[in-house]
């Protein structure tokens, strides 16, 4: 608890006063990471992966950019920050301890921009949500990844309208928000790689199926190069007797 005090504390003046209310939801993120860190350990190695993979097929190398950056332990920066000229990470928060690690690690060629990737602000005011809009106006831009960002997008999304109680349908928004992401990464002049979870189920421990959650509300995201399971609440972490298991996909798009 100490140390998420102090995280949060020193994250506080480093983030824009628009993003602070969401500190708190990164810290007790990392706290989770933390603590379920072995049961997550497969599925970020293996978001890893696919993303150095998608990028490893960039004729050139010279700008990378990560949406939903998030704590990095899904993201390979070390790696990607000796392919790439330069590495851009996109978050609505970039923690104290995610900016201090980066410095720790000398990673000079990587830039932090804090941007809500969701669109929903433009829905709200009526206008067509165009999220990644900024990406065409990024120099030199040779890659992009989604890093289990989608299906947050969502759920924040979801959360917003019901504190807003301003007669706005998260079953009208929502849905419009996944596509309009999706869109944005297949109009990019530059290689992507998608990672997200699609749906999630709640298993007991006698292997039973009791909730199935579709976590992209109808929307298709195409076809998946790998699929695989993410324990995101695993067993004891919420409830001894049953755990949250995620599906993820992963997908490539070539320019």
């Amino acid at each position: 608890m100490i140390l998420e005090a102090l995280n949060y504390a020193a994250s506080w003046p480093l983030t824009s006063a628009a993003h602070r209310p969401f500190i708190r939801s990164s810290v007790n993120l990392s706290a989770r990471a933390n603590r379920c860190g072995k049961a997550w350990a497969e599925h970020e190695r293996r978001t890893k992966g696919a993303m150095l993979k998608a990028a490893e097929g960039c004729r050139q190398r010279r700008t990378a950019v990560i949406l939903g950056s998030g704590l990095l332990r899904d993201v390979p920066v070390i790696a990607l920050s000796r392919m790439f000229d330069t590495v851009v990470l996109v978050d609505l928060v970039h923690l104290a301890s995610v900016r201090g690690w980066i410095a720790m690690k000398g990673l000079k060629n990587v830039r932090l921009i804090e941007r809500d990737l969701s669109g929903l602000d433009d829905f709200l005011a009526g206008t067509t949500p165009d999220p990644l809009s900024f990406l065409r106006q990024v120099p030199y831009l040779d890659f992009v990844a989604s890093a289990n960002l989608l299906s947050q997008i969502g759920i924040g999304a979801e959360r917003r309208i019901a504190r807003a109680d301003g007669g706005v349908a998260a079953a009208d928004a929502v849905p419009l928000l996944i596509r309009a992401h999706l869109d944005g990464l297949q109009q990019v002049a530059a290689t992507t790689c998608l990672v997200t979870d699609v749906s999630y189920r709640v298993i007991d421990r006698a292997g039973r199926c009791h909730e199935t959650v579709d976590l992209l509300h109808g929307v298709d995201p195409g076809d998946p190069l790998e699929t695989w399971d993410w324990p995101v609440i695993p067993f004891g972490e919420e409830s001894r007797d049953y755990q949250i298991v995620h599906s993820v996909i992963s997908r490539q798009m070539a320019p």
